[in-house]
């Protein structure tokens, strides 16, 4: 596929070295302690080309959470019950902007935040809500959750739905993103399907 030819070759000539990172100021860095990073981004395909065929597939509903990553109001309003960062501060940034420069993909969140990832900890499912708005739904077109996991390793579960409108009203599914991935620290990971991407990103942070 041309877009994940570009995507390797952006992602390729993206070196850590001439990277900036925040670090945090705090005197007395906890163990364990990383800043993880998230872009979400959309596919700019034709729906004709995509033989998902995914319209008679049964969705459970994405279970009911009080934790947001990244919630898109009918407004255009943004939530999160996380202590974000600036989208300039981050080191996926500079890839998102390639990405989205390269007319193959539409940017819809870049973020990141601090966290403490101790070995057995069991994330709690992250709300994601972005895309467009369908008003005869009443929901964004991109919805699901992001959950972040530590056995010995990071894993990141991502499970994203991607909708239309149907001809009569409710909602179709286009396709989704059902994959867990173990991630290694201060390395670039894509999960995707044929309309959705999701750079993910660790870096441990110590004093």
């Amino acid at each position: 596929m041309a877009t994940r030819s570009i995507l390797a070759a952006l992602l390729l000539t993206f070196s850590i070295a001439g990277s900036v990172l925040a670090q945090s100021s705090a005197q007395n860095v906890p163990d364990d302690y990383y800043r993880a990073e998230f872009v979400i981004l959309e596919r700019i395909v034709d729906p004709g080309s995509i033989n998902e065929h995914m319209a008679d597939h049964i969705v459970e509903p994405t279970p009911a959470t009080n934790d947001i990553l990244w919630s898109v109001a009918q407004g255009g309003s943004v939530q999160s019950t996380l202590s974000l960062v600036s989208k300039n501060s981050l080191y996926l940034n500079s890839a998102a902007q390639r990405l989205e420069r390269s007319g193959h993909y539409r940017l819809l969140a870049a973020t990141g935040w601090y966290q403490t990832f101790p070995p057995n900890y069991d994330g709690k499912p992250l709300r994601v809500e972005l895309g467009d708005w369908l008003p005869n739904s009443g929901t964004r077109e991109i919805e699901g959750t992001i959950t972040v996991d530590r056995q010995r390793y990071l894993h990141v579960g991502v499970h994203l739905n991607h909708w239309k409108e149907g001809m009569e009203g409710p909602k179709e599914l286009v396709t989704w993103i059902r994959e867990t991935r173990r991630m290694r620290s201060e390395e670039i990971h894509f999960l995707d399907s044929p309309t959705i991407g999701v750079l993910v990103f660790f870096k441990k942070i110590s004093e």
